[in-house]
């Protein structure tokens, strides 16, 4: 009995990926189990359709299908629409991670800009959402970033994203009424998701516009160094490492 009989039950799928088809399976057999999953993302269960978009994801990610998902980049990028804008926080946070995927199964080019113009609105719309669920909104703040990094050929949305992004960490900087820590809140993993998908797409950035978010940046963002949440040291860290070798990526560009 082929393994790929059983995609009508997705949740397997999602959990294992496709290397239950290493040994005995071949490509025709996953590309027939990957159609059932794109299929079952129409399905009235919202659980069938997050289990469906989820063992999509876990099979792109562990495997490249260019040709397969090239062919498919609309259909699947209709369902992923759908499932953004009707589904609720699990089924927006796995429709978000299939997003960031399928852009870096297709790299930058015109099929992953399209598929950017198309989710990227609705990710926006759902980062800014504070009626949304927290969870949706973190992956979408991170997924958000990958697939600009990979496809955003339109430097005014970069920009746009960018203030979109900051606009949600900043609110965590140190106030000048504070002096000691920085105490976190429920908003605190959408801020840390935040910072590191700006910081991110700040490596992409012109050397005028790096420039000018250094200068808005560089003193403020030690601040998140001092708050209790470890996660967020981290990314604080992390993205001020980054800004002091774009600083000094800058300076030798103009010694030049």
């Amino acid at each position: 009995m082929s393994h790929c009989s059983g995609y009508s039950d997705p949740s397997s799928f999602a959990e294992d990926g496709p290397e239950v088809l290493d040994e005995e399976g071949t490509q025709e057999d996953l590309e027939y189990k990957l159609k059932g999953l794109i299929d079952l993302t129409l399905d009235k269960s919202a659980k069938t359709r997050q289990a469906a978009l989820e063992g999509i994801k876990n099979a792109l990610a562990s495997k490249m299908l260019y040709e397969f998902i090239l062919e498919r980049r609309m259909t699947l990028t209709d369902s992923i629409e759908r499932c953004l804008k009707k589904g609720k926080s699990d089924e927006q946070r796995a429709a978000a991670a299939l997003a960031s995927v399928l852009c870096i199964q297709l790299g930058p080019g015109i099929e992953s800009e399209e598929i950017l113009k198309t989710l990227g609105p609705i990710l926006k719309k759902i980062i800014c959402d504070g009626s949304a669920s927290m969870q949706a909104r973190q992956t979408c703040a991170t997924c958000f970033g990958v697939c600009c990094f990979i496809a955003t050929d339109d430097i005014t949305e970069l920009y746009s994203t960018l203030e979109c992004l900051e606009n949600i960490f900043t609110k965590s900087y140190l106030k000048e009424k504070d002096t000691t820590v920085i105490c976190s809140t429920p908003n605190t993993v959408l801020h840390i998701s935040s910072l590191l998908a700006w910081t991110l797409l700040l490596t992409i950035c012109p050397i005028n516009e790096v420039k000018k978010k250094l200068e808005m940046h560089f003193h403020k963002l030690p601040s998140l160094l001092s708050c209790d949440d470890v996660n967020m040291r981290i990314a604080a860290g992390e993205s001020l490492a980054l800004l002091f070798e774009l600083a000094r990526g800058i300076e030798s560009f103009i010694s030049l």
